[in-house]
């Protein structure tokens, strides 16, 4: 047995959730697919091609036949793209190819690209050709259950008989494809071994793509999966392999030890103070000459040190990524473990002010088994294999790890309570709500709340304000989004459409996607991870026009149905992880108007003005919730037809915190600027109406305006008393009361006992 059982047990639980999702194609599948790609590519394929059939089967431009085609972008129900990546970088990785804006044939690398005649190019595709003919006879006789030496072996004729086509990521991948008994369908030797290790298993050699396959192979036979399910499942523990990286807890100067700070903070942080907030700094090359010169100008008698201490530095700023594991260490003796969880930060007041958040995931005293690597360094990227075990044993082998000095973690409430769990109820059921009511009453507000509380739940398991700085910032910026819309707003803004941009001086219209269409393709790609879209206003927008096809997809049965978009052509579906929250206002529109589509496909939920919310507070002796409270009853007496969506929103009179109003000034500019222009409008300037709505005392009639003196400084008194003047009853309610007491009560009795003779925290 080569697998621990910790490791076995992990692997299993996750091929179980993958296979419950019907990721992991069934063995019948997977060998349809590699016949498939064998039948137009392999290598009896290849042998009988020569001059323009070779060069457009391999690599030519005119269709999307083309092996290189297939090997990097295909992906449709034919030959989807779960046998490994080969993306990134440019067209040079393939040796050759077709320029698509003259159809020349160029080879060399980005910075130095020469353009060839087709004879030119045709003679680097035969020698690609034999190659790949060649790698594919070594791996027809490959010994079955070939071990360390074989593969060693096998690495070694490859690198004699297909130098060029061998040690490539898309070599690599062909190879894969036609024997997936014999390699893995990692193409990168960094991925190869990462992947290798992080489930505990030492890497047979540090180099060779060849070299490691056979423990992979081990791997399938031992756990009874095809290759293509044993990768699937290491990708899904860690999506993208991470660095290793050594941190050092004690100043340079005066040794003294930071970790316990490191500790309780959950941070990583170093020292040079006098260097400055690095958030500026980019990952080039003229961002580190300029770390480099206010290095040597604040620590000249560092002199010696001047390049190492700037690339430490840099690297802490720029190459430190977030998951990446960090060792908080003193010389080899490791203090803590943990994972990266945020960008680099800075902190004037502390000893150590640049700092990055960071996760606990192991927390004891031990020392690395390869020593020597990093010490006497602020920061250093580990890389010995036997000390990148050792990290993983540790993390696999640790409790989870309690906060620092707090018994009882918190932990997520088991229900959301009030609106946000009547939203998420709607949401579980129909997979989009609309909230509607008058203007004013919190549907943007509990919108937001929701969203934020349920994609924090979905993706750390924590209620959202229980997350870092960091993890929020993430939370609002990627799987909470949100868009208004409005007349123009168009299928173009939701899903995709043309845009105007600039290109070499030249305007020209590029196919862009809109906020919708990019949402549902960052949730494809994170499918555990629930993702939010806020649509505010949206029954202002032609709700027709705007969704298009997606009023059939959209549906909560209908999630994952292809839809072809008309013009890009691509297939587009909406996942189960993408929940729609839109919100409007009924004094524009009422619900009974939206589109009948829509509404079929949307829940509902009313939201109407909650004097509760504003509870016994009260201003210069009015008390705001009867205040409204009667101030809508008379709406509702005096506006007429539909005044019951055009009542005034408790948030007219909350601050920015949802905290009821408290000061004179505020309130009197939100009844001036806010709520008194909604009425005029209500009453489309039938200024007896306005009387009976606000009182006559704020109202000239006869004059048809409002008394604007009143709100002038020295006329405060007489506003209050015009606001009350309808509403006398209203200063013996309960709310009024309460006030009077609490303000009655503020100072403590004269006689209570208060000894004024300890001192803080004594």
């Amino acid at each position: 047995m080569i697998i621990e059982d910790k490791v076995r047990e992990m692997i299993e639980a996750v091929r179980r959730l993958l296979d419950g999702k019907g990721k992991l194609p069934s063995s019948e599948r997977l060998l349809g697919y590699y016949a498939l790609f064998r039948s137009r590519f392999g290598p009896s394929v290849l042998a009988g091609l020569d001059g323009d059939a070779l060069l457009e089967t391999m690599h030519g431009r005119s269709t999307k036949n083309n092996l290189m085609y297939w090997l990097e972008f295909k992906n449709d129900d034919e030959f989807p793209a779960i046998f490994g990546s080969i993306g990134g970088g440019s067209a040079t990785k393939f040796g050759v190819f077709q320029r698509v804006s003259d159809g020349n044939w160029v080879t060399g690398h980005s910075t130095n690209l020469r353009t060839l005649s087709k004879d030119e190019a045709l003679q680097i595709v035969r020698r690609q050709r034999d190659q790949l003919v060649a790698g594919c006879k070594l791996l027809d006789v490959f010994p079955q259950n070939g071990g360390d030496e074989e593969y060693a072996r096998l690495q070694q004729d490859m690198t004699q008989l297909a130098p060029d086509v061998s040690d490539s990521a898309w070599g690599h991948k062909y190879f894969s494809l036609l024997y997936p008994e014999v390699l893995d369908d990692y193409h990168n030797e960094t991925f190869q071994r990462f992947y290798l290790i992080s489930i505990l298993i030492k890497p047979w050699a540090d180099v060779g793509r060849y070299r490691v396959a056979g423990q992979y192979i081990a791997l399938t036979r031992e756990l009874g999966i095809p290759m293509n399910h044993l990768t699937s499942i290491t990708n899904e523990i860690h999506p993208k392999p991470y660095r290793y990286w050594r941190i050092g807890t004690t100043a340079g100067t005066n040794k003294v030890s930071y970790w316990d700070m490191m500790h309780e903070r959950s941070i990583i942080s170093i020292g040079w103070p006098e260097v400055g907030d690095l958030s500026d700094l980019k990952y080039d090359q003229e961002s580190k000459d300029r770390l480099r010169a206010i290095v040597e100008e604040e620590y000249p008698a560092r002199t010696e040190n001047i390049t190492k201490a700037t690339q430490q530095i840099f690297n802490f700023r720029n190459a430190v990524e977030i998951d990446d594991i960090v060792l908080a260490a003193q010389g080899m003796t490791v203090f803590g473990v943990g994972r990266i969880t945020g960008e680099y930060q800075y902190d004037e007041a502390m000893p150590f002010p640049n700092f990055r958040s960071v996760e606990w995931l192991s927390i004891g005293e031990w020392r690395m088994p390869d020593e020597g690597e990093g010490l006497q360094t602020t920061l250093y990227e580990l890389k010995k294999v036997d000390n990148r075990l050792a990290i993983e044993r540790r993390i696999l082998d640790a409790p989870p790890p309690e906060p620092p000095g707090d018994d009882n973690p918190p932990k997520l409430p088991a229900q959301l309570s009030g609106w946000p769990g009547r939203i998420k109820a709607v949401l579980e059921r129909k997979g989009q709500v609309i909230l509607y009511g008058p203007p004013g009453t919190g549907k943007t507000f509990w919108a937001d709340i929701t969203a934020r509380e349920l994609a924090a739940r979905s993706k750390y398991a924590r209620a959202f304000d229980q997350l870092s700085h960091d993890e929020q910032k993430y939370v609002v910026s990627h799987l909470v989004r949100f868009c208004t819309f409005h007349p123009a707003y168009g299928y173009e803004d939701f899903l995709e459409g043309y845009r105007p941009t600039e290109v070499n001086g030249t305007m020209v219209f590029q196919l862009r996607a809109g906020i919708f269409k990019a949402l549902c393709t960052d949730a494809l790609a994170h499918p555990d991870v629930n993702y939010y879209l806020i649509i505010d206003e949206i029954n202002r927008g032609d709700i027709p026009r705007i969704f298009g096809e997606l009023i059939t997809t959209v549906e909560k049965n209908k999630r994952g149905k292809p839809v072809l978009l008309p013009m890009s052509g691509d297939t587009f579906t909406v996942p189960p992880n993408v929940y729609v929250i839109g919100t409007m206002n009924t004094a524009d529109r009422s619900i009974a108007l939206v589109d009948a589509a829509l509404r079929r496909r949307f829940g509902a939920l009313e939201f109407m003005p909650d004097s509760t919310v504003l509870g016994s507070v009260t201003i210069n002796g009015l008390p705001l919730g009867p205040w409204l409270d009667r101030l809508n009853n008379r709406i509702l007496s005096f506006v007429g037809r539909d005044a019951r969506n055009l009542q005034i929103g408790h948030s007219y009179l909350l601050d920015d915190k949802g905290k009821p109003l408290t000061d004179n000034a505020i309130f009197i500019r939100v009844l001036r600027e806010e709520i008194i222009p909604l009425l005029e409008e209500y009453c489309y300037e039938n200024y007896s109406t306005l009387a009976e709505i606000l009182g006559q005392g704020l109202v000239d009639v006869k004059h048809q305006r409002i008394r604007d003196e009143f709100f002038t400084a020295g006329r405060v008194d007489d506003l209050f008393r015009a606001l009350l003047e309808p509403n006398q009853d209203i200063i013996a309610t309960n709310e009024a009361v309460e006030a009077d007491q609490e303000e009655s009560g503020s100072e403590p009795p004269e006689d209570e006992s208060v000894d004024v003779t300890a001192g803080p925290g004594e």
